[in-house]
Order: C-alpha cells, then structure tokens, then sequence
C-alpha cells in the first residue's frame, strides 16, 4: 500500500483536516454563527474528498496497473470495488 501513494503528501493533508476538524469543534462553543460552521464542516468534507482522490490514483497508478501487467484478472473487480467506494464518499 505504502508503494502506491505518497504517504507524505496525505499525512500532511489528513493532519490539516484534523485541524480543521478541531477548529469546527472549537467554533461549535463558542458564538460562531451556523453558517460559518457549515462552511468549515463543507471545507473538511472537500478536503478529505480530495485525499480521497490522492487514495484513489495511487491505487490505479500503481496497485491495478500492476496487477493488470502481472495478469491478475481480479486487479477489475479490485478496481471495480475502489471506484464504488469513493463514489459512496461523495
């Protein structure tokens, strides 16, 4: 897994959602108005779509194409699986 994606870039990215995240929680005691709050809780939610994606083309450069050069039939439903989940995070 680690071969697949630059880990470095989504712990970087994941640790600025963290702080987002913290930030929200933050907001929620203190007399921040609703819709700032929702739009900090859309900013992380775009945010983790985006290392979603990072996730997702690490997977397809290196995992399924891999395993297509190898001939391993099942890298499709593999790859069938992935797209199926990240759809759902949508």
């Amino acid at each position: 897994m680690i071969k697949c994606m630059d880990s470095d870039n989504i712990h970087r990215r994941l640790a600025k959602i963290l702080g987002q995240v913290q930030a929200i929680d933050r907001m929620i005691d203190t007399d921040v108005p609703c819709e700032e709050i929702l739009t900090q809780i859309s900013a992380a939610k775009s945010a983790l779509n985006k290392v979603g994606k990072v996730v997702l083309e690490g997977h397809i450069s290196h995992c399924i194409k891999d395993a297509l050069e190898e001939g391993n039939e099942d890298a499709l439903e593999d790859f069938t699986k992935a797209i199926e989940r990240f759809a759902n995070m949508q």
